[in-house]
């Protein structure tokens, strides 16, 4: 009997994701306030991500529509240089770094991702793109850890590197009473179109350690 059948609906969203050593960085500006802070809820460092469009609980069925659609667009796509920097806070609950760095460019692939999705016939709540990257959560009792743990990283300036991969993201919902988790689903390298004239290829997916294959998260 299987005990974690397939959900027959997955909390997706559309996602870039610093490069490893990138999040390395940041993990080291952090020590001080993993140790300070240790009730807060901290993301693990392999589920950050800049969300480009969140498209809530969509039925499993609804998912690959989106693939082709979103390797077309990653192709077309130069991408960003972008760089994490500060630390800030949304209501003293969620603690995050912003992003700096090529912000038309990151704006210009948010605003066509959400076309795409609309154009597959999925509805979505649009909200305006704040491009940031969450690192925590504060619990109910606890209103001071996360402007805190904000200041301790308001110098933080990161190196500047390139999202290479777009990627389609979802969760494990579903899958019992444990945390969500989220995988990709699939992975696209950003620009990869060739010119007008050039040989025409289709961009290679990237199905990411584990998922359907997957690897990710929010």
């Amino acid at each position: 009997m299987d005990d974690h059948p397939e959900p027959s609906t997955r909390r997706v969203f559309v996602a870039l994701a610093p490069p490893d050593d990138a999040k390395d960085e940041l993990a080291r500006a952090l020590r001080s306030a993993y140790a300070d802070h240790p009730r807060l809820r901290w993301n693990r460092i392999e589920d950050w991500h800049i969300t480009l469009a969140f498209l809530g609980e969509l039925p499993v069925a609804a998912i690959p529509s989106l693939r082709p659609a979103l390797a077309a667009l990653a192709a077309a796509h130069p991408a960003p240089r972008l760089v994490l920097r500060g630390g800030d806070h949304f209501d003293d609950r969620l603690l995050w770094t912003g992003v700096d760095g090529d912000l038309d460019g990151l704006h210009h692939l948010a605003a066509d991702v959400r076309d795409l999705a609309r154009s597959c016939g999925i509805a979505f709540r649009d909200r305006p793109l704040r491009p940031h990257l969450t690192l925590a959560r504060a619990r109910r009792d606890d209103p001071i850890s996360v402007p805190l743990a904000a200041d301790g990283l308001a110098a933080f300036a990161g190196r500047p590197w390139r999202a290479e991969r777009l990627h389609l993201v979802g969760s494990n919902t579903g899958r019992g009473p444990g945390p969500i988790h989220y995988r990709d689903i699939e992975s696209w390298r950003l620009g990869t179109a060739v010119p007008a004239g050039g040989a025409a290829g289709a961009p290679p997916p990237h199905p990411g350690p584990g998922a359907e294959r997957a690897d990710g998260a929010r």
